[in-house]
């Protein structure tokens, strides 16, 4: 991705309206692991070997900074798994929502995460269903594998939660949850209300291809379209047991809307890339896209400075996870955590257990340990915008 953003990325933010994040991001995935992050400098107390390594730029859509984050957070999240089944709940958004959601990046999907989060606890909380405080994490994702903007929510569920007194755990039936049906219709009921609201309140940005739903009854008429078709909301099967759901956390919390080893050639002003056509029984396919299109497609999935794209729910929520968890577990017969006694793992064993070398070691005599020597520090100049000015 950073060749793909050195060849072309200057002249894309040169002919194209770019946001201030979409240009830190680019700056960033060109720059990582160069020296203009600073670096330190490293020698073997073996054999005198010095290694120059750069830091990362750590941005969360670079291909190349999200192991080590996921690494860690993957770690912090065992102490919080229960002994259930776990499912996998997705919400998705009609095309007609995913346009407008373009243009209203921060707006539309903080609606996805309300309506989403407010339906499985009301459905959940109905005694007719399972009648329990439940608890989950969501994640979004804006991507489909061709790039193309496909808005959804994967959340990851306990399958039960606590009573209304805490005192009982409520187990779900075994490999069910919820009822889809009931979950989509309310979910597409929230949030269309909430669109609604919000189209009065004056908060939608309208403009190009959308600016026809500023005459009077269009948008009336657009909610009354999203109010009569099936929104897809699906459930997956329940995961085999907690490493799984672990193993599966791992793929998708911190993925990026592309990884590098999916591009494939940078030849003749076009990328290519492999992607998997979920419609046609994944199959796999390869695209070559101009590369103007291809940084267009990679930027629609850039999301704004500051926004939140993994969120905690119910009794799972940040404020009061620790005693919600210290609870159920205890409800549930298993009150020490698998990895609450744990130390923190440092980071170079982290390291060493994504991908099998010490970085510790010395690479020229592979007996020496590497030790500090010198820290480089980042050029003033790291901090231009991007593109800088080559005048």
């Amino acid at each position: 991705m950073a060749d793909v953003v050195r060849r072309y990325g200057r002249a894309y933010c040169a002919a194209h309206p770019v946001t201030q994040a979409q240009r830190r991001v680019l700056r960033d995935i060109e720059q990582c692991r160069t020296a203009a992050f600073g670096g330190h400098v490293e020698v073997c107390d073996r054999c005198g070997e010095r290694k120059i390594s750069y830091n990362s730029c750590r941005n969360r859509h670079c291909p190349k900074c999200q192991s080590l984050a996921k690494a860690r957070w993957l770690e912090q999240r065992q102490a919080e798994l229960l002994p259930v089944e776990y499912f996998h709940v997705v919400f998705t958004v009609p095309e007609q929502v995913a346009q407008v959601a373009l243009w209203n990046q921060r707006l539309l999907y903080d609606i996805l995460f309300s309506a989403a989060a407010e339906t499985l606890r009301t459905i959940a909380a109905d005694p007719k269903h399972l009648g329990a405080e439940i608890g989950f994490l969501a994640v979004l994702h804006t991507w489909g594998q061709n790039l193309l903007h496909h808005p959804h929510l994967h959340c990851v569920v306990p399958g039960g939660g606590l009573d209304a007194s805490r005192r009982r755990w409520v187990s779900c039936r075994r490999g069910f949850f919820l009822p889809v049906k009931v979950l989509s219709r309310l979910f597409r009921r929230l949030f269309v209300d909430k669109l609604r609201e919000a189209q009065r309140a004056d908060r939608l940005a309208l403009p190009g291809a959308l600016a026809e739903l500023q005459q009077p009854g269009a948008f009336a008429a657009l909610l009354r379209d999203l109010s009569e078709i099936e929104w897809v909301v699906f459930a997956k099967p329940p995961f085999a047991g907690p490493q799984q759901v672990l193993d599966y956390l791992a793929r998708y919390t911190h993925r990026v809307a592309l990884s590098n080893d999916r591009i494939e050639q940078i030849a003749d002003d076009k990328v290519t890339f492999r992607w998997k056509d979920y419609r046609h029984g994944n199959r796999k396919r390869r695209t070559a896209l101009d590369a103007n299109e291809f940084l267009r497609r990679f930027l629609l999935h850039v999301l704004p400075l500051g926004f939140v794209r993994l969120r905690h729910y119910g009794m799972l929520a940040n404020r009061h996870r620790a005693e919600r968890i210290a609870r159920a577990r205890e409800l549930l017969g298993c009150p020490t955590a698998p990895a609450a006694t744990k130390p923190a793992v440092p980071w170079e064993a982290l390291v060493e257990k994504l991908t099998g070398i010490d970085p510790r070691r010395c690479p020229a005599c592979r007996q020496g340990t590497l030790v500090a020597l010198a820290t480089l520090l980042a050029p003033a100049a790291r901090n231009r915008p991007f593109p800088t000015d080559s005048s």
